[in-house]
């Protein structure tokens, strides 16, 4: 017998134990698994303020224990992820300010998008009080980046939270997010905002969960000249934005949603993601297919003993990972042919839409560069019938999707209407890390 006991009132033993049957998907909708109202899941914290919420959630024994751990790590000097522990500085070289040869017309709009995003940046900065201001801003290199989480409960307080501003304060916050990022990618994070919103409706809890469940923070002062940035961070999204020398960096990113997929109630968040990853999946060929799936389900037995997180479930790149060792698993991509290597590459531009042009374009060609050290990984079944999770790796690029089971839905067991994503830079480009200390070296000499 499966073992399903509970390790606290959000998350249970089944959601971290081997099973040796397979892990299905049915035609079940997330409505099937929302709780009664009155459930004592969701009726103890009715009418809580987040801050009511975090406090009594912060009574519970496993969440004091992964605190402590989220806190350590925090405390760690940055290195950055790595696949064996060894940073390789060589693989993010900066690129001139003002775009790369044969690129004038991409710099000269990276340009004016630049000023454009400053005078954002600077209005936000004149609708606050100097207390605010205050809370808000922090010197570029601050260890503050690296205190973002992903939860619904707060840990790091990083400079104002949205809910508690006036409305031209939070529009002011969200036209520095819209101009920092591709139209398309600011599209995703506010839906990703707004899914938080709706889980808060179908709960009935949106004093804890809604639109504005996020911390925003400055970093830095915003100029066209010198290197700065912004976070925004809360329940299903992290998104970490600086700009140097001209390009922009976003990671790490966290976006995930319960649910993701919402019957026609909201559109869905990776639904494009997840069809090119199964359609991939799908093309592999028997010895492909024996490299690249790692894992025969997304709770196989034989994963080893801490492989799986109550938390985080199989996700590695998550909140207070910045210098974890992840070493490569699954298939190389050059032993893909050039078609399965097309549909990776639309995945992994997929993950990096949040990138204006021209920076996803050049990020683009930093994981061409490394094509040949890119790994593809995947757990569980590869024609669509059971919960999934990959990963694709290289020098440059740490991206992954997985499917989990419920904290606020009632299902034990990984669903595809439950999804996390992370997108990171390895070897110390995360937070542009990498960047900014050759743009330092650059202004030094």
């Amino acid at each position: 017998m499966t073992d399903d006991r509970d390790i606290d009132g959000f998350f249970s033993t089944a959601r971290v134990s081997g099973r040796d049957e397979a892990v299905t998907l049915d035609a079940a909708s997330y409505r099937q698994y929302l709780y009664a109202l009155d459930d004592d899941e969701l009726a103890p914290w009715r009418g809580m303020s987040y801050e009511e919420f975090t406090a009594a959630r912060q009574g519970n024994e496993f969440l004091r224990e992964l605190l402590a751990d989220w806190d350590a790590r925090y405390a760690e000097p940055f290195r950055g992820v790595t696949a064996d522990g060894v940073v390789r500085d060589e693989v993010w070289p900066l690129p001139d300010a003002g775009g790369d040869a044969g690129a004038d017309a991409d710099a000269d709009a990276g340009a004016a998008g630049d000023g454009s995003l400053v005078a954002s940046a600077r209005h936000l900065l004149a609708t606050l009080a100097p207390d605010q201001l205050d809370r808000l801003r922090y010197p570029m290199d601050a260890p503050d980046w690296r205190g973002w989480s992903n939860p619904e409960f707060v840990f790091h307080r990083n400079g104002l939270r949205l809910e508690d501003l006036a409305e031209p304060q939070v529009e002011a916050i969200l036209a520095v997010v819209e101009a920092s990022l591709s139209p398309e990618g600011y599209t995703r994070v506010r839906e990703a905002m707004a899914l938080n919103g709706f889980l808060g409706e179908l709960t009935e809890l949106p004093t804890i969960m809604n639109e504005r469940s996020y911390w925003f923070s400055l970093f830095g002062d915003p100029s066209t000249d010198a290197p700065w940035g912004w976070q925004l961070f809360g329940h299903h999204v992290a998104v970490n934005f600086a700009t140097v020398a001209g390009v922009d960096v976003i990671a790490p990113v966290f976006i995930g949603a319960e649910p993701a997929l919402s019957d026609g109630a909201r559109p869905p968040l990776f639904d494009e993601r997840e069809r090119l990853a199964l359609e991939l999946a799908a093309s592999l060929t028997p010895a492909q297919r024996a490299e690249a799936v790692v894992y025969a389900s997304v709770l196989d037995p034989a994963m080893p003993e801490g492989r799986l997180h109550p938390a985080d479930e199989r996700h590695v790149a998550g909140a207070f990972q910045d210098n974890r060792v992840v070493p490569y698993e699954g298939i190389p991509v050059s032993r893909l042919d050039e078609r399965q290597r097309a549909l990776l590459r639309r995945i992994v531009e997929d993950f990096l839409l949040l990138l204006r042009e021209p920076s996803r374009r050049r990020a683009l060609e930093r994981y061409d560069a490394y094509l040949d050290e890119t790994w593809f990984s995947w757990y569980g079944a590869t024609d669509g019938t059971q919960p999934v999770y990959f990963r694709v790796q290289s020098p440059v690029i740490l991206a992954e999707l997985d499917n989990h089971a419920g904290v606020w839905l009632s299902n034990r067991l990984p669903a595809r209407f439950h999804v996390h994503t992370t997108l990171r830079l390895p070897n110390g480009n995360d937070y542009a890390r990498a960047y900014l200390a050759q743009w330092r070296a650059r202004a030094r000499a």
